[in-house]
């Protein structure tokens, strides 16, 4: 009986570690956009997907989708048109700020920029974190929806012993993320914009001769990176209450993923947040839960020891 009970929590925590890991890929392909395009490490992206968590609030509530859709679909709505809004404040943000201290304009600061970029966008977290505290206050928020309390049950297994139940909020918001991944990798690979942020990552040099706008290529993947990850933050509101300070519990989350997927490398990105997700959720067989976030760094640190460049990372310099 022992061994049935071992096996189904196994399988039970396996199952969340995979819907949770989906949607902290989501996040980590947000970041890992922006830097894979525009070589910056943007600090505040913890505290936009915070900002994409209040913007799915308000849609849900004050905007009137759930008359429209209802307290079910309701925030699954809200949290994807939180990813448009967060586009146009991330391409403000990148016009009257980035833009100084990155892309074509660097060519004449020392380091490239990189000083400055790290202290503007840290700056950007702080007044993002600090604006959000003084307008929504210090309350937890959540977008309630009946489906968080509810699951779809696997099974049983192995006669009437073993059964995996999935939580339908979860599953539906990893559905969700796998659907977001899947339209980004096809405008990437087959849009003018994907070639256009293509060839300014690769060489910037290169596309400025062959006519692309690197600046606007920039601007575009900095504002499409932020609404990336605003609708991973709609979508984790759905299970996890949040606060102004939200962003830096999961800005940790990002760069983990980000750096265990391999720098710069989108797909690498999505398997280290699924990668973080499992772990998190695995750890809890044997650790309390206060202790997920050592077990993920303890695993960070042991790939980063046996693969510096990461699951996805090339070796070599880029040219």
């Amino acid at each position: 009986m022992t061994g049935i009970i071992w096996t189904e929590n196994i399988l039970q925590a396996l199952a969340a570690g995979l819907l949770v890991g989906t949607i902290y890929g989501l996040m980590c392909v947000g970041l890992a956009l922006i830097f894979g395009v525009m070589r910056v490490i943007n600090f505040a992206q913890g505290d936009f997907m915070m900002l994409g968590m209040y913007a799915a609030f308000y849609i849900f509530g004050a905007l009137g989708v759930s008359a429209v859709f209802g307290t079910s679909a309701g925030p699954y709505v809200a949290a994807i048109l939180a990813g448009p809004v967060l586009f146009c404040i991330g391409y403000l943000t990148h016009k009257v700020l980035i833009s100084h201290v990155s892309g074509t304009r660097t060519a004449h600061l020392e380091g490239e920029g990189h000083y400055a970029q790290l202290i503007l966008t840290l700056g950007i977290a702080l007044i993002l974190t600090n604006g959000a505290m003084l307008f929504f206050g210090s309350f937890l928020y959540s977008l309630q929806t009946p489906l968080s309390t509810s699951a779809w049950e696997l099974g049983p297994f192995w006669g009437d012993y073993v059964s995996v139940f999935v939580n339908k909020a979860r599953g539906i918001s990893a559905a969700i993320s796998l659907g977001v991944i899947a339209v980004l990798a096809w405008m990437i690979g087959n849009s003018r914009i994907g070639r256009a942020l293509r060839a300014s990552a690769d060489n910037p040099t290169a596309a400025i001769y062959m006519g692309v706008n690197v600046d606007k290529s920039h601007r575009i993947a900095f504002a499409l990176g932020v609404a990336i990850t605003a609708v991973a933050g709609g979508l984790l509101a759905t299970n996890y209450p949040f606060h102004p300070y939200v962003g830096l519990e999961y800005v940790i989350v990002m760069y983990a993923g980000v750096v265990l997927g391999g720098m710069g490398s989108i797909i690498g990105a999505f398997w280290g947040g699924m990668t973080i997700g499992l772990v998190q959720q695995m750890s809890t067989l044997i650790l309390p839960t206060q202790l997920q976030n050592t077990a993920i760094f303890v695993f960070f640190l042991l790939i980063v020891f046996f693969r510096p460049q990461g699951f996805f990372g090339r070796v070599v310099e880029r040219t």
